[in-house]
């Protein structure tokens, strides 16, 4: 694992699935995992989505868990044959893939002490020298290897599982943002003064979010920095310049 070499620390998250790729399903997993890393000060810092395809997973966990400080995956976890993310996991780190006996022992007790069937203990496959994360919400716990958190792509049950994660996950310092409100003046207009603050601010994020509706259009000028000094002296140098380019109907907001 490479991990971060500029003191921040980083995550990707990897979302596994067919149904994500169809459109069949609407992810919201990624929006709930960057706002929970978020408040622990770690920075989401990429999102890819792959195929139930072994290969595919294989290569993208690869890739991400060497390039940044922690992986999250969702999806893949449950019963049926396309169910794979374990298997991928194992294969990613070359190690063997087992049935975990504390999965196998709540699993019966849940199904009142009946036999599991295959589809079943599928769910109770961990690599070999994995630690479980504890499901909260229903069925079998996901699972961490190496700096890999494995979780389930329901979102109920996956927003569960990361109360098992963030304690696991070295804490960064937290980004604070805050935001502009520009009403009646497009991209077009912004744009240059935007610029020159971004230039002379290279360590921190600036965007621009517009917004349409009910008669009133403009954009959002969103600034992130882990510095909230230089992140005030920022704001005040966009408002001046945005008026130095004759835009006056400028305001803060509460961040979402």
């Amino acid at each position: 694992m490479a991990g971060s070499t500029d003191g921040r620390v980083t995550a990707a998250v990897l979302i596994i699935g067919d149904e994500i790729l169809s459109g069949r399903t609407q992810d919201t997993n990624l929006r709930d995992i960057a706002k929970y890393l978020g408040v622990l000060g770690v920075d989401l810092a990429e999102a890819r989505t792959v195929p139930d395809v072994l290969e595919e997973i294989v290569a993208a966990l690869n890739a991400l868990r060497e390039r940044y400080d922690y992986v999250l995956t969702t999806g893949g976890i449950g019963p049926t044959h396309d169910d794979i993310t374990a298997d991928a996991v194992a294969a990613a780190f070359g190690v063997e893939l087992i049935e975990h006996p504390e999965i196998i022992a709540m699993m019966t007790a849940r199904w009142g002490g009946v036999e599991l069937n295959a589809a079943r203990r599928r769910m109770a496959r961990v690599p070999v020298g994995g630690e479980l994360v504890k499901n909260p919400v229903q069925g079998p716990p996901g699972f961490t290897i190496g700096n890999v958190f494995v979780l389930a792509g329901v979102p109920t049950i996956m927003r569960g599982m990361l109360e098992d994660v963030g304690w696991r996950l070295r804490s960064g310092t937290v980004t604070v943002a805050r935001t502009v409100r520009v009403e009646g003046s497009g991209e077009g207009v912004i744009a240059a003064p935007l610029e020159a603050v971004a230039k002379a601010h290279p360590d921190m994020s600036l965007g621009s979010y517009p917004f349409f509706g009910d008669g009133v259009y403009g954009s959002n000028l969103v600034l992130r920095s882990r510095d909230q000094d230089e992140l005030a002296q920022a704001l005040e140098e966009l408002v001046a310049a945005l008026k130095d380019a004759g835009i006056d109907n400028i305001r803060e907001v509460e961040n979402a």
